[in-house]
């Protein structure tokens, strides 16, 4: 009884055993080839769960997401104007046909990327030959690429891999070429500058003289204002003096002879030296009379 439930027990273990070795998951992510001796048997590219012979058969995985290609170093290229750039860039790929990706590079991702790698180069190679600098870095940077992307596909289609894009992320001049570049670049920008600064500075002059022109014109203006009013005070004053005179002679000649002796006299210390009989001594002749 104990030898029988210990072979059931054992019989148990050992189908549990087979059966886990003869079941394998492929994940969303992947796919799958079933391999006996060596010999490609079937391809899953479904997931969920399979079962394969155990002991016989084996399961290689492939990784069916979109991977990166992407350049370590930048690569040294040359336009239709024998000029070097230095480009860098990087390739989007996935495995379609894992049967023929198999085939082809025996499922190996660096054989794959070595061949993309190659053929990437080639292309640009051609096609940076056909160009100008200008036309590479700006002007047909995203017709380069399209024609990238087809002429790379194309050929990665026959190791059963699709091409979704190819990028030129930087292209530059080698750092030789930059200098002398920047250094034109540089004397560019001065130029530019200088005439810009010359021209701000006749502006300047300009400006400047213009408003020494208004502030001249101003100033005549406001001299011939004054004078005119001056002139009108003038006018005035000597209308007045002469209406006053007009009316009592003696007074007004009274009044201007009070008025030089106060500005003659103002201070203590003054001195004047005339003739006694002088007329400018009348009034004060005819107060001293009077006082008598």
């Amino acid at each position: 009884m104990k030898a029988s439930t210990g072979n059931i027990l054992i019989g148990a273990i050992a189908l549990i055993i087979v059966l886990n070795m003869s079941m394998f998951v492929v994940d969303q992510r992947q796919a799958a080839i079933v391999l006996q001796l060596g010999e490609m048997v079937s391809v899953k590219t479904e997931p969920g769960l399979h079962f394969k012979i155990p002991l016989v058969q084996n399961v290689r995985y492939f990784d069916a997401r979109i991977l990166t290609l992407d350049s370590a170093e930048p690569e040294r290229f040359i336009t239709s104007e024998k000029k070097n750039v230095l480009v860098d860039s990087f390739v989007k790929w996935r495995i379609i046909d894992v049967k023929q990706y198999y085939i082809s590079v025996g499922g190996d991702e660096m054989r794959a990327q070595t061949r993309l790698k190659q053929t990437v180069n080639s292309s640009m190679r051609e096609e940076f030959g056909k160009r100008t600098v200008n036309e590479v870095i700006s002007g047909e940077r995203d017709k380069i690429m399209e024609v990238l992307r087809e002429k790379t596909d194309s050929d990665a289609r026959k190791i059963g891999v699709q091409v979704m894009d190819v990028r030129l992320k930087r292209v530059d001049f080698p750092l030789e070429i930059s200098e002398s570049v920047y250094r034109r670049m540089e004397a560019e920008r001065k130029r530019v500058a200088n005439e810009l600064r010359a021209t701000g500075n006749a502006e300047s002059e300009k400006i400047r003289a213009d408003a020494d022109r208004q502030r001249e014109v101003t100033l005549a203006n406001a001299y011939r204002d004054a004078q005119r009013i001056k002139g009108d005070g003038d006018a005035k004053s000597s209308a007045l003096y002469a209406s006053a005179y007009g009316r009592n002679s003696e007074f007004y000649s009274f009044y201007r002879s009070m008025e030089a002796y106060k500005m003659s006299f103002r201070n203590k210390s003054d001195v004047m030296v005339l003739d006694p009989s002088s007329a400018f001594f009348k009034y004060l002749k005819g107060s001293y009379k009077q006082a008598k």
